[in-house]
């Protein structure tokens, strides 16, 4: 195969063994989490590389459920912000608090020091707020007064949003948005997985005890792997491709597009689509990178970093409407 390159079967092996922690994460999460398998492989590709998720869905999509499910099977910690309009950068970071019996400051630490983080209803809260998640997903740390500190790892921002309700919401900037790693759309779950919802909340029993699988020292042993998976410059290349018709969609053969796009995706959008395809390849327990890896993975990784001009609101023209046309037309060369 083309894009194979010179398989190390030493890294296969080491794939193929570490991946089995994929499959119990997913059997110890169907006890409570039915279906959602696209909802569940995002979240998996932003614990295996480092990067944070951004979830749209109508409220009732186990949301919530599955980004606490998925902590308590690695045995991590978790903590849920509700965003409103009154919340406070201090309330998510934390802040000092004078003790006057010992005339001393102490810290005290926000809800963001936690491995995963459900930021729920992240445009609920105004953009000082949601600015104040930026160190932390970017650094991997929290300065609170002269003092700096580090964020255990694995360390997960999963932040939702309603794409229903637009009344007092505060919309995340460019510059916020391009911190996520993937923006996945949520839907509704099949007719028959439906039904087996509603059985299980309408049965005798209704808890299912989630119990730890996994150890976080195996998680970052696996992160090392991904970034070994190979790369083939061909695949480089049809990233680059991609991510350039974002931005110049005529350069593809594409010059009707152009009128809709204001502006594309960034070399972030780049380096994210090269490691959510590399994690791609790990959940599918492979060494090396295909195209199909890559487009699995193009609609979330770019979705949030392209600009409509109002010409396409005029036309309605979505985002989604534009990655469909470029992941069609444009070939590996």
């Amino acid at each position: 195969m083309a894009f194979t390159g010179k398989i190390n079967q030493q890294l296969t092996t080491d794939i193929k063994n570490s991946a089995a922690i994929i499959d119990q994460i997913r059997q110890e999460l169907s006890k409570t989490v039915v279906g959602q398998q696209h909802m569940i492989d995002r979240l998996l590709i932003g614990l295996l590389t480092n990067g944070h998720i951004l979830l749209e869905g109508v409220p009732g999509l186990a949301k919530t459920l599955t980004i606490k499910s998925l902590a308590q099977t690695i045995d991590a910690s978790f903590s849920r912000i509700q965003f409103t309009p009154d919340l406070l950068p201090a309330d998510v970071t934390g802040t000092m608090i004078y003790q006057q019996q010992e005339n001393k400051f102490y810290v005290r630490k926000g809800p963001i020091f936690a491995q995963f983080v459900l930021a729920d209803e992240i445009n609920r809260a105004p953009a000082k707020v949601q600015s104040a998640l930026l160190e932390a997903m970017q650094e991997h740390q929290v300065t609170i007064g002269e003092h700096s500190y580090r964020l255990d790892e694995p360390f997960l921002v999963l932040a939702t949003q309603n794409p229903l309700e637009q009344e007092g919401t505060y919309p995340l900037p460019e510059a916020q948005q391009d911190r996520f790693l993937l923006k996945v759309k949520i839907g509704y779950p099949s007719r028959q997985e439906e039904q087996l919802i509603l059985r299980r909340q309408s049965g005798a029993q209704t808890e299912f005890p989630i119990i730890p699988v996994v150890k976080t020292s195996q998680i970052t042993e696996a992160k090392k792997l991904v970034r070994q998976i190979y790369l083939d410059e061909q695949i480089e290349e049809y990233i680059l491709d991609l991510t350039e018709a974002t931005r110049n969609p005529e350069k593809a053969g594409l010059p009707t597009l152009k009128p809709f796009i204001q502006y594309g995706g960034s070399p972030r959008a780049v380096i994210s689509l090269a490691l959510a395809s590399k994690a791609m390849a790990y959940l599918k327990k492979r060494s090396y990178v295909l195209p199909e890896d890559v487009q699995n993975v193009a609609r979330d990784v770019l979705r949030h970093r392209i600009g409509l001009t109002y010409e396409a609101a005029a036309e309605n023209v979505s985002v989604d409407d534009i990655l469909d046309k470029l992941i069609t037309q444009i070939r590996v060369r």
